[in-house]
């Protein structure tokens, strides 16, 4: 009885490592997405982005101009 509290207990501890690391790998990403958007937002922000975009229907190109103003810094 004790061998199988211990063989659930090991497992458990395993199950709880693996789903730490998963959380851990889940964060990496969404900081390395967080860091795109704000380069990205950075960007629109200093100077003009254009979107060149194919229309999967008709095959027309469609540009999409992003423009913004820089608040000046303090």
């Amino acid at each position: 009885m004790a061998d199988t509290d211990k063989a659930t207990g090991a497992a458990a501890e395993q199950e709880i490592k693996r789903m730490k690391q998963q959380i851990d790998m889940l964060d990496q990403r969404l900081d390395n997405i967080d860091s795109m958007v704000t380069a990205v937002a950075e960007r629109v922000m200093s100077q003009l982005v254009a979107l060149n975009i194919t229309c999967p229907h008709c095959g027309r190109n469609i540009e999409i101009a992003l423009v913004g103003s820089q608040k000046p810094k303090r």
